[in-house]
């Protein structure tokens, strides 16, 4: 029976030397093995002679892979077990007096390692072939890789796992048709490369991976980025995100809830628009979404405070000159209770009202006063200059151009008029 995560065994003794621990964990294959009848490698405390072979702890590093091993049978004081859902636990040996500290396993392992632990120090049979003790060897540290590179189809595991204290892992160029179920265990993955493959579709389940924090999927065949994974545990994680080189044509509007985005590139797709709130993307530092078939940008566009952005071989209409007017006299009870609603702040949510009018609030449009609007509002376009919202800019076409035409609304004609200074 084995379980790798790291350890670290600390001495009871140094806080009486004047001495503190390392802190700090390496990685170890911990084992629960039988008890040999030869001499032990090193001291610990002797066996039980009523029971020749007991069950004994043995814990094998990269540096001791000869192992060291401990008593188990009466020979534990005390378990501490309050992060086992996080993968760490402590057992402390009467002797020799250490604590045993364990982290970084897997939760589910971990928990059933501890119950046979118990077992063991019970003295009662414990419900798995017990082997005795041997030197471990060196592949068996291969699970406790961090950082996976695979460049080529033939290297591609088939048959193997990927190794489960993965943090960065890169699959390019593997024809992948679709993202390997298995990555999806790696929960400590932090970075995940899926470049210059075939994936079409993204599942759900990659939101799961609550430690993301980079995500390239540039050159694939993707045409959408799914609203399950915007309303994902990405929210939290998801820093930097490359979609370039891909088919995509709009982003849905709940993308802008990944708020912790700092990177993202869009370069090479056929975006015909961008998210109109993409204004709550308020950590957003870099942003490229060149060679794509933007028209305009969203109003919400300039609330960015970007340091680079790169708009180069976009299809840019030129600013309408007359605006579109689609007010509404009298206003409907659904753009009333929409704006009521917005502007007041009111949590909504679909356990509260239909799902369908949690759309329409989630798709109003933001008024240049700050107000809300939903189907009643006047649209009118100007050129901005792309400066006033980013400190490095591309040129947007061969011609050295820096402005584009972006898109802002009114609520009413008050403010129409208020703001016409800014549409002309």
């Amino acid at each position: 029976m084995k379980l790798h995560c790291e350890v670290e065994v600390v001495s009871r003794h140094l806080p009486a030397l004047g001495l503190r621990s390392r802190g700090k964990g390496v990685r170890a294959v911990v084992s629960l093995c039988q008890q040999s009848s030869g001499n032990q490698r090193r001291p610990h405390a002797s066996g039980d002679p009523a029971s020749p072979h007991p069950a004994c702890l043995f814990i094998s590093t990269m540096k001791d892979k000869q192992g060291t091993r401990y008593k188990l049978k009466k020979n534990i004081e005390q378990f501490f077990t309050k992060f086992v859902d996080e993968g760490k636990a402590t057992v402390r040996l009467k002797e020799p007096p250490v604590d045993i500290c364990l982290s970084k396993a897997n939760a589910s392992n971990l928990k059933g390692f501890l119950s046979a632990m118990r077992l063991a120090y019970r003295g009662c049979s414990i419900n798995t072939q017990l082997s005795t003790p041997k030197p471990v060897k060196t592949s068996e540290f291969e699970k406790f890789k961090t950082k996976m590179l695979i460049t080529s189809k033939k290297d591609y595991p088939l048959t193997k796992s990927f190794p489960h204290f993965l943090e960065q892992l890169q699959t390019s160029n593997c024809g992948l048709l679709r993202v390997d179920m298995r990555m999806l265990c790696l929960k400590n993955l932090r970075n995940l490369d899926l470049s210059h493959n075939h994936i079409k579709k993204l599942p759900a389940t990659v939101g799961e991976l609550i430690h993301l924090q980079e995500l390239n999927l540039s050159h694939n065949h993707l045409e959408s980025f799914s609203v399950a994974l915007c309303q994902s545990t990405l929210q939290k994680s998801l820093r930097r995100l490359d979609l370039s080189k891909n088919k995509i044509k709009a982003l849905p509007i709940q993308f802008c809830q990944l708020r912790e985005l700092t990177d993202l590139k869009l370069d090479d797709n056929q975006l015909i628009r961008f998210p109109f709130k993409i204004g709550q993307l308020t950590n957003l530092h870099f942003l490229s979404a060149a060679r794509n078939r933007l028209l305009f940008l969203p109003s919400e566009f300039k609330m960015l405070s970007l340091e680079y952005l790169d708009l180069f071989g976009n299809t840019f209409e030129p600013p309408a000159v007359l605006p579109t007017i689609k007010l509404q006299v009298p206003l409907t009870l659904l753009e009333l209770s929409t704006r009521t609603v917005l502007n007041n702040r009111i949590p909504y949510g679909p356990h509260i009202i239909p799902f369908h009018l949690c759309q329409d609030l989630d798709t109003a449009k933001t008024c240049v006063c700050g107000r809300f609007c939903l189907n009643s509002f006047i649209q009118g376009t100007t050129a901005m200059n792309l400066h006033s919202f980013a400190h490095t800019v591309v040129l947007i076409d061969n011609m050295g151009g820096t402005e584009a035409p972006i898109i802002s609304y009114f609520c009413s004609l008050s403010c129409y008029v208020n703001s016409s200074d800014m549409l002309k």
